[in-house]
């Protein structure tokens, strides 16, 4: 069997006017995610390590910010595509090591409904989605409440 791991790391700025999505699920909050998609910052991230892992470039060059076909687009819809890219080489998705950072809102009591969702796209177990939340102390634009990142680690395998 060959493993391969990537890395994937994402931002967006937190505006008002817009529905927050992350994980694959609608959270309530006075904010929202800037982006051409929902701004999933969270899926965004584990499509970005799973191509680097299949060393396919990234997610803007799959689906790039540009392009009408991705306007609003649900980032479920792009990691269901991710996977199937990955798929295409002969990969299929080990397991997800993924951390949100965010000073608001909590997002602990949703994580284990992010898990689910996570993994039923990339369909593999809820135990191999693994999802820690985090804040930055109020340091820096993450403790501004400006934006949300994320980042994830992945392991791909192919028999």
């Amino acid at each position: 069997m060959k493993i391969r791991v990537g890395f994937g790391f994402d931002v967006h700025k937190l505006v008002t006017g817009r529905e927050l999505w992350l994980g694959g699920i609608r959270l309530e909050h006075e904010m929202g995610l800037l982006g051409h998609s929902d701004a999933d910052v969270l899926i965004h991230a584990i499509c970005d390590a799973l191509l680097g892992a299949a060393n396919m470039r990234d997610i803007g060059y799959h689906f790039p910010d540009n392009s009408a076909d991705f306007k609003n687009i649900d980032s479920k819809i792009l990691l269901e595509k991710t996977v199937k890219l990955i798929a295409g080489k002969g990969y299929r998705v080990g397991n997800v090591d993924a951390t949100v950072c965010a000073e608001r809102p909590k997002l602990k009591k949703f994580i284990p409904e992010m898990q689910e969702v996570l993994a039923r796209v990339m369909e593999v177990d809820v135990d191999d989605v693994s999802i820690k939340a985090t804040t930055t102390e109020k340091l820096g634009f993450t403790g501004r409440e400006e934006g949300i990142s994320a980042y994830a680690t992945v392991l791909i395998e192919k028999d």
